[in-house]
């Protein structure tokens, strides 16, 4: 069997000791982000990238031994396995090629060669095959095959009996492994997609339209017209095919399995094998072909999700700052909530500025009153119905207010679903949901990662064809991009939300459930090793917990940096020397950085840790996120038909697609950044370009208000 270990080594470049050591500490229990901040002596510094490569794979190729296992099994149990047989199955590497090994042996239903076999036509089968030899004689079928006629058995002619042979041999050709290998590489490299659109769908009716005679090499398509032709055909609005040379794989097949000059072998087999490709192989191969362009189809697209959701998650925070939420609306009114700088709810009112005249005035004031009552210095509006006339409504309010806060519109995809969970309904039980969507909006302004993680991550709206994606991957992924962002940024352990908890490494959703129970029951945390008094988290959990926690203003200055209590005792030891109090950290630092850090290395802790703890002490409590930036969209712009071609235009990349961006312009439909469109140079990749959350300048290049759609171009227009 294979050397697991070993072979990962080889496959992602990495040393022995590396793959050995990381697998002990997931094996262990430790998380991919713990490893990767706090054992990098233990795996050379391995990044989170690679550790999730490693376990991806390691994962994958486990699978495979215990299925080689069960597979070997089943063979030997029909006595069939023989030693060439067992190598090949040990020594191979991928999924598809250990079935296709196992197709012959593989309990099939009632096919035409089982029932030929039945009526006893294996040794016709065997001995027209032994006469296909390089130097084969002649022999006349119709004879032979007339000793296998028989009315008890149901074999009523010799074509009757030859034909049945013919199906022996057919499944057999069929089932070769080799052959399947070559014809699906065939078809992988040489077909060509194929789509139509149905004939009841006239020309312009669909979203699918560039398909309606569409053609490309199986090997030349792109994920996302994939997915799209896989999308067409599931609502029933297009067909493809993989269109490829018969005759080239006849002749194939021919090459491989004729060996006789014989004309009436030849003759025999030519049927036989067009029928083995065309009745056994041919759907089946083809079907293949397409799942495995699925599923590569599927891992970019994801791939593509998790870079989007990253950029999202790691937005820039506005800031934990009072801040005024309205959630947008016309015939019912804006919803308005107001936050303190913590995130807490503390008011709420409903006002109609888009009605009469009177009270878009009382709405005024209104506003007016909770900016300064609250002193209000954000003012967050969700980017939905109504926001252009509600953003320039606060603009009117504002001018004539004392105090100026920063008004900025905020995506609010999946705010309402936050709003009806069961989240937002412990969060908040006795407000109606478009209070909660109001409360939602505006804590993404303050802290989008602290309010996103409350949100299945397929409801945010960074995805490309997400629904048509293998669900069970998209959600290990999108919840790896999740817990990698919120230990990369890390929590404040006294404000932090139960689902923010969660992610947080170690923590399971029932210890996250006691750290809030024991906050509520206890107060603040003061110091991070009262974490171990919380219910349920023992000393492996707190090991993996404890760095990702912040804690501000506590007893000790090192709970409030990354810098793992395990370290303490050291950084103690190294503020002694240097004669700095530790409550100093800053002054540690500058000192530290003249220092040979060599003449702290231990036995558990090496360079790199010193040179993370050297950056954590630099700049204490630190948020590794951006600057904060917003976009402002141009006044009189609201909807579609205010635009025009050639108009220059601010807006924010919402997601990245790898055809291009789309972008928020504020007009209710974002604009697509084509590819070609994003750059004077050529674009392999929109995200080497744009990431979500961007702000960006466009130029609208194509308006279509009946389909809804806007082109744009970020090359026209200075950045």
């Amino acid at each position: 069997m294979l050397n697991i270990p070993q072979l990962l080594a080889t496959e992602l470049e990495l040393k022995p000791h590396q793959v050995q050591n990381a697998l002990e500490l997931l094996a262990e229990g430790a998380t991919i982000p713990f490893i990767a901040r706090y054992r990098k002596e233990r795996t050379n510094e391995m990044n989170e990238v690679q550790l999730r490569d490693l376990a991806d794979r390691h994962t994958y190729l486990t699978e495979l031994e215990e299925r080689k296992q069960v597979i070997l099994n089943a063979i030997a149990q029909q006595d069939k396995l023989t030693d060439e047989l067992q190598q090949k199955i040990a020594s191979c590497l991928q999924k598809t090629e250990l079935e296709d090994l196992y197709l012959p042996y593989k309990p099939k239903r009632r096919t035409r060669a089982t029932i030929a076999r039945e009526k006893g036509l294996e040794p016709l089968a065997a001995f027209i095959k032994s006469l296909n030899v390089k130097n084969g004689v002649s022999a006349e079928l119709a004879i032979e095959a007339a000793k296998y006629v028989s009315e008890e058995k149901g074999v009523k002619t010799a074509e009757e009996a030859l034909k049945g042979a013919s199906d022996i041999l057919a499944e057999e050709v069929a089932e070769k492994a080799e052959l399947r290998a070559y014809l699906r590489d065939y078809l992988l490299a040489e077909g060509v997609f194929i789509s139509r659109i149905k004939d009841e769908h006239p020309e312009g009716t669909t979203k699918f339209e560039m398909y309606r005679n569409y053609q490309i090499k199986v090997k030349n398509i792109a994920p996302h017209n994939m997915l799209a032709l896989c999308r067409g055909e599931a609502e029933k609005i297009l067909n493809f095919e993989i269109a490829f040379d018969e005759d080239f794989v006849l002749s194939y097949l021919e090459s491989q399995e004729i060996k006789t000059k014989v004309r009436t072998i030849r003759d025999f087999y030519q049927p036989m094998l067009k029928d083995a490709f065309n009745r056994l192989m041919k759907i089946s191969l083809i079907g293949e072909v397409i799942s495995e362009k699925k599923t590569y189809s599927d891992i970019e697209s994801i791939k593509t999700f998790e870079t989007n959701l990253r950029e999202l998650l790691l937005s820039a925070p506005a800031g934990m700052k009072p801040t005024l939420a309205l959630d947008p609306g016309f015939r019912t009114g804006c919803k308005v909530a107001v936050l303190d700088q913590t995130g807490q709810f503390l008011e709420y009112q409903a006002v109609f500025p888009h009605q009469a005249a009177e009270q878009r005035k009382k709405a005024a004031q209104t506003i007016k009153n909770l900016i300064e009552k609250y002193k209000i210095e954000l003012i967050a509006i969700g980017n939905g119905t109504a926001s252009r006339e509600t953003d320039e409504f606060v603009a009117e309010v504002l001018a004539n207010c004392e105090r100026k806060p920063v008004k900025v519109m905020v995506n609010e995809s999946g705010a309402s679903i936050y709003s009806a969970s069961k989240v937002a309904l412990e969060e908040f039980p006795e407000l109606d949901v478009t209070v909660r969507g109001a409360i939602s909006i505006g804590r993404r302004l303050q802290d989008p990662l602290a309010e996103l993680v409350k949100i299945d991550p397929k409801s945010i709206g960074v995805g490309q064809y997400q629904h048509d994606v293998d669900q069970k991957l998209l959600k290990k992924k999108l919840d790896e991009t999740v817990e990698s962002c919120v230990n990369y940024v890390g929590v404040d352990l006294n404000t932090a939300s139960k689902e923010l908890l969660t992610f947080v490494s170690g923590i399971t959703p029932t210890v996250a459930n006691n750290i809030i129970a024991y906050r509520n029951q206890n107060g603040a945390f003061k110091n991070r090793k009262q974490l171990l008094k919380v219910a349920k988290l023992g000393p492996k959990a707190f090991e993996q917990a404890a760095g990702f926690l912040r804690i501000r203003d506590g007893e000790n200055p090192l709970d409030n940096t990354a810098v793992h209590p395990e370290s303490y005792s050291l950084v103690q030891s190294i503020a002694t020397d240097l004669q700095v109090p530790l409550n100093q950290v800053t002054q540690i630092a500058e000192r530290l950085k003249k220092t040979n850090l060599r003449k702290y290395v231990t036995d558990t802790i090496g360079e790199p840790t010193l040179r993370d703890i050297l950056s954590e002490l630099e700049k204490p409590g630190r948020d590794p996120r951006a600057e904060f930036k917003y976009a402002t969209f141009k006044e009189g712009i609201k909807e579609i038909r205010d635009l025009s071609v050639g108009m220059e235009l601010e807006g924010i990349v919402t997601n990245v697609a790898n055809f291009g961006a789309f972008v928020d312009i504020g007009v209710h439909q974002d604009g697509l950044v084509h590819i070609s469109q994003l750059a004077d140079r050529f674009v392999d990749d929109p995200n080497k370009i744009v990431k979500v959350g961007q702000v960006v300048k466009v130029q609208v290049l194509e308006i279509n208000e009946k389909l809804k759609r806007i082109g744009l171009s970020m090359k026209a227009v200075k950045q």
